[in-house]
């Protein structure tokens, strides 16, 4: 759109140098001031698509930022989920009722060691005190501490994690296992289309960003965390919205 403005306004001002060599006299004040309407026109609807579009990516901005906290909420839960129970899941039910309920085991390692009995006794050693030993490491519960409490510090947003924020919308949520290199593993995915995030503002630029391809852009037609078709657990956000989530 601001490229076709441009190119107006540039054929304006050719036509309006051919005006004055090839027009009678007569005509050209009309001539003149047509052209002149023509201009500010043109000129006010690129002032206004280049303003229009600076809103649009301030606007677009500030709900990416809104939508990338909900998503990397939704990160943790679910890779507390599955650290403790050993695989993701697809429903914000059970994700809810998971951080309500599961606790971190609180450990701590120690290293010790016990007589190699079988190496002592072939060399005719005392096979407990012998001069083999077995290197071992000891992992100790000392006690429990609430996942809630380790990932939202004693607030309940994870309970609304699954709502796409200033919208009647939910993520899109999916988990489940893929094979690669002989081995299965757990996967999930978490989404929202950019169109529901940015619904209400200029249809070209939404059409414009969900074909994005940037380094400091969301790139694609989604913003998402996860992925059902690789073992990729991060979000396909730049850097920048991170810092910006992590002062919220």
């Amino acid at each position: 759109m601001i490229l076709y403005i441009v190119l107006g306004i540039v054929a304006i001002i050719i036509i309006a140098r051919v005006v004055t060599k090839y027009v009678p006299v007569k005509f050209a004040p009309i001539i003149s001031i047509v052209l002149l309407l023509i201009s500010v026109y043109l000129g006010w609807q690129l002032y206004n698509s280049i303003t229009s579009t600076t809103r649009f990516n301030k606007l677009k901005e500030q709900k990416y930022e809104m939508v990338i906290a909900k998503l990397k909420d939704i990160q943790a839960s679910q890779l507390a989920h599955q650290e403790i129970t050993g695989n993701f899941t697809g429903s914000f039910d059970s994700l809810v009722r998971f951080i309500d309920t599961a606790q971190y085991a609180i450990t701590q390692r120690r290293d010790s060691s016990k007589a190699d009995t079988e190496k002592n006794i072939a060399y005719g050693l005392d096979p407990e005190e012998g001069g083999y030993f077995i290197d071992l490491i000891i992992i100790d519960t000392l006690g429990f501490k609430p996942v809630r409490d380790s990932l939202f510090q004693g607030t309940d947003r994870y309970k609304t994690m699954m709502d796409v924020p200033e919208s009647d919308s939910k993520f899109e949520m999916k988990a489940g296992k893929l094979e690669k290199g002989g081995t299965m593993y757990s996967v999930f995915e978490a989404k929202v289309a950019k169109e529901v995030v940015l619904a209400g503002q200029d249809r070209n630029l939404i059409a414009q960003e969900k074909q994005t391809n940037a380094v400091d852009g969301v790139n694609g037609e989604f913003i998402k965390v996860g992925s059902m078709d690789d073992v990729d657990t991060s979000g396909n956000w730049p850097k920048l919205y991170d810092k910006a989530t992590d002062r919220q």
